[in-house]
């Protein structure tokens, strides 16, 4: 249960107690548990759109229920997308990646992360009552499923980065397990439109991780975040596409 608790102190604000366990090579040993960490976070995210559903109007609830889902992540992931947005006006690999982990944000990042989030409120909000609460609770165990997977497919950027880290210390089994467990999730919640969903989100990670490997060399830690928020807002995306096309 170590890997289980390691995985929720780092992808949420939860305070577990214990003695903590440091080094992201650690938390690559923990990745066969992302997705249950995911599959919690969904649970709860379920329970709070139910409760704002029923006090608020549509789009209050979505704000308030996108509001908690990034207070419990800690925004951990959107500051992964923001440097990402904002390494894109480097001039080559290097100054992208020195851009990247300035802890100051830009003009691109400050700008995407807005339309990003407006994006994920709006698709939570229209979302037909009966899916959305499944797409919240599913959704992000798809999402955390994607690092591993990724930093297996994809080289690291930097030798020394937490990209290359958490690559090192991921098991034979964790990519195979994670996804597994996340598609099962996915087929039980939602059944076709999950699948669909499934597949253009994990196209989308790719499409990300592939096009920031070339400007990058490589993929690093901020890659992999802002690749969770790009496969949750696909997912949600793709979902509410299938129900409005869908007599």
């Amino acid at each position: 249960m170590t890997g289980l608790v390691l995985a929720v102190r780092y992808l949420t604000i939860v305070p577990l107690p214990g003695r903590p366990t440091h080094g992201v090579d650690a938390l690559g040993r923990a990745a066969g548990w992302f997705p249950v960490v995911g599959l919690g976070l969904g649970l709860v995210l379920a329970g709070v759109e139910r409760v704002t559903s029923v006090l608020f109007p549509s789009l209050l609830a979505a704000l308030l229920t996108v509001t908690a889902w990034k207070v419990l992540t800690g925004g951990l992931h959107l500051d992964g997308l923001a440097d990402c947005l904002d390494g894109l006006v480097g001039r080559d690999a290097e100054h992208r990646l020195s851009i990247m982990r300035d802890s100051r944000i830009g003009a691109f990042g400050a700008v995407g992360l807005i339309l990003f989030l407006l994006l994920e409120i709006a698709a939570v909000a229209e979302l037909p009552a009966g899916l959305r609460w499944r797409a919240l609770l599913v959704l992000p165990a798809l999402a955390r499923a994607t690092p591993p997977l990724l930093a297996r497919c994809f080289p690291p950027a930097k030798g020394e980065g937490h990209g290359a880290a958490f690559r090192n210390g991921l098991r034979a089994g964790a990519v195979p397990v994670a996804l597994a467990l996340a598609l099962a999730l996915v087929w039980g919640g939602l059944g076709v439109a999950g699948l669909v969903g499934a597949g253009t989100a994990l196209a989308a990670a790719f499409a990300l991780s592939g096009f920031m490997a070339v400007r990058l060399g490589g993929v690093t830690g901020d890659v992999l975040g802002a690749a969770i928020e790009v496969t949750e807002l696909a997912g949600l995306l793709t979902v509410s596409a299938w129900a409005h096309l869908r007599p």
